[in-house]
C-alpha cells in the first residue's frame, strides 16, 4: 500500500522498440555464426547475409553491451531516447560506463 501522503507508484509501461530488439538479436545470431565457424570472416558472413560489411560490423558491437542494457531493451524498459543510431557509434567496453553514457541520453 502507498502511504496516504505519497504519490502512487505506477510501473513504467513497456516501450518495446522493435528496431532495437531486432538489431540485438541479429548481433548475437551473427556472432554465433562466426564463433561456430559457419562463416570464417565478417566479409563471408556479410556476403551470405546480403548486407554491407560495415553495417554488419557496427551491429556486431551490440554483443558488447552490458547484460542489464540488453535485458532492458528486450523488455522495453530502455531509457527514453535510446535508439539504434545511438548504439552504433563508439561505446565504452566497461559496462558501468556504458550504462552511465546510455542512460544519460
Amino acid at each position: 500500500m502507498t502511504p496516504p501522503d505519497a504519490a502512487p507508484w505506477i510501473p513504467r509501461a513497456a516501450r518495446i522498440d522493435s528496431t532495437l530488439v531486432k538489431a540485438v538479436v541479429r548481433a548475437h545470431r551473427w556472432r554465433d555464426m562466426l564463433e561456430s565457424g559457419r562463416h570464417a570472416t565478417v566479409r563471408d558472413l556479410a556476403k551470405a547475409e546480403g548486407i554491407n560489411e560495415s553495417y554488419l560490423s557496427r551491429i556486431l558491437r551490440l554483443t558488447l553491451l552490458a547484460p542489464a542494457l540488453i535485458q532492458s531493451i528486450l523488455e522495453g524498459q530502455q531509457s527514453d531516447g535510446l535508439e539504434l543510431n545511438g548504439l552504433l557509434g563508439p561505446l565504452p567496453l566497461d559496462w558501468a560506463r556504458q550504462q552511465e553514457q546510455l542512460i544519460a541520453k
